[in-house]
């Protein structure tokens, strides 16, 4: 399949009010061989651009792409002006559930959730039980908040003083978070240097100074968790992190002790995004994976 790129926006209304989806496809989905795989991107709050790299799974592997920006983020409708509580997991599923039905895919489809992606993956699955869905894929994501916030205290303090505090700070003093911020990911978000296409412009569109910081301010992960419910996981699903990742052994374990149907990889020489680090060997895994059928 070429790695054909399509774009646009989608009307999504949600609570009487109607917001525009931004989307991008690789590949042709008229005419795909293969089922097509939607990718979630992280945060809450960040953008899709970073997972353009997807389009190595269309190149090499006939697996058209969907990726898109969530409400409120990229080149989706920003609602600064929303309170708090409007930011919800339910709201990015609806918005998700809207997406598949306007690409007439909601009866067969695959999910790859990439950090908090796994989070709105995973719930997807567990509170809606959606008929179409045959693969699940969590990479570098979390089983619970409590687990991800040990991890994050546990790797900040190998850092000096500054990076410390600057992360403590978080958005009261978005200038010097966003400077530790990089730092801190340069080892344990993506070691590649120089960064790749995508990834500083990410974090900018979120935390620079013309960012929106709306979504990820929202507490929509305060004490969440999915650990006592993840044994109602229906289908295949691939957990994946990385040796120097955010995304510790502890923090991903819960899954692969949980979910019936489960494998999981972890990349020795990467950090949080190996889909970057060592893309050959992610995207192959990731297609052998999405050929398995579902019973396996």
């Amino acid at each position: 399949m070429s790695a054909s790129v399509s774009d646009g926006f989608i009307d999504f209304t949600y609570q009487g009010e109607t917001f525009k989806t931004y989307y991008k496809v690789f590949g042709d989905l008229s005419k795909r061989t293969r089922t097509p795989l939607v990718g979630l991107h992280g945060g809450p709050g960040l953008v899709h651009d970073y997972l353009d790299c997807f389009s190595q799974l269309t190149k090499e592997y006939a697996v058209p792409v969907i990726i898109y920006d969530q409400l409120g983020n990229g080149n989706s409708t920003h609602l600064k002006e929303k309170p708090p509580t409007f930011w919800t997991v339910d709201l990015f599923i609806d918005e998700l559930v809207n997406l598949l039905k306007h690409f007439s895919v909601e009866d067969d489809f695959d999910l790859c959730g990439h950090s908090w992606g796994g989070i709105l993956a995973i719930e997807f699955e567990l509170r809606r039980q959606p008929v179409g869905l045959k693969h699940l894929i969590l990479s570098d994501s979390l089983a619970e908040s409590k687990l991800w916030n040990m991890s994050n205290m546990q790797l900040m303090q190998t850092f000096p003083p500054d990076v410390q505090q600057g992360l403590m700070g978080g958005m009261k003093e978005p200038v010097k978070f966003l400077e530790a911020l990089k730092k801190f990911h340069a080892v344990h978000g993506c070691t590649v240097q120089p960064s790749p296409p995508g990834y500083l412009e990410t974090l900018e569109k979120v935390f620079g100074p013309n960012g929106d910081p709306t979504v990820a301010s929202a507490p929509i992960l305060n004490q969440w968790s999915s650990i006592d419910r993840l044994h109602l996981v229906r289908v295949p699903t691939f957990v994946i992190n990385g040796r120097k990742d955010i995304s510790q052994d502890f923090v991903v374990q819960p899954f692969f002790d949980k979910i019936p149907k489960v494998k999981w990889v972890t990349f020795e020489n990467s950090s949080h995004m190996p889909f970057f680090e060592e893309p050959d060997k992610y995207f192959r895994l990731l297609s052998e994976f999405l050929k398995k059928p579902e019973s396996a």
